[in-house]
């Protein structure tokens, strides 16, 4: 069954290749359909219009609407990584945009935001605030890439 509401992302002309990578990125993942433009549509027969994937489990549409629009870190995608060795994979394969970089949030190659967010971190924001919780998202602020040891550091300190 297809989940009621989904995510769909503006690309000029990229949807289909973006799409070929996210799905090698991400476990359990696949492309679900593809909708091509026809004769007379406004960009070439053949070029993919819309196409539907799904990253573990999370239903995403790709766009190819042309240069009418453009991707904004106001909206990202959020990856809950469980360990660090996650967070490295998905934010070697993901961050193309260097001086994008803050606070696990990255941008990638076709101007999408994702968050890369360890889960530890995630537990322990939805926990009671206190001077831990205050230390480890001061940590936070200073990092590109969020590193679970140092967030662990920063909530153990006296």
């Amino acid at each position: 069954m297809k989940p009621r509401i989904h995510t769909c992302l503006w690309f000029d002309t990229q949807a289909e290749e973006a799409a070929q990578f996210y799905i090698s990125v991400f476990p359990d993942s696949r492309i679900t359909s593809v909708l091509r433009y026809g004769p007379g549509d406004p960009m070439p027969e053949g070029t993919a219009m819309l196409v539907t994937l799904e990253l573990d489990g999370h239903v995403l549409s790709l766009l190819n609407g042309g240069q009418h629009y453009r991707l904004s870190p106001a909206a990202s995608l959020v990856v809950s990584c469980a360990d660090q060795a996650e967070v490295d994979r998905c934010w070697a394969a993901l961050s193309a945009v260097p001086e994008a970089e803050m606070c696990g949030w990255l941008v990638d190659r076709w101007g999408v935001s994702w968050q890369i967010v360890p889960i530890f971190l995630m537990d322990r924001l939805s926990g009671p605030p206190g001077p831990a919780v205050q230390r480890m998202t001061a940590a936070m602020r200073t990092m590109r890439k969020l590193d679970i040891a140092a967030l662990q550091a920063a909530c153990d300190a006296h």
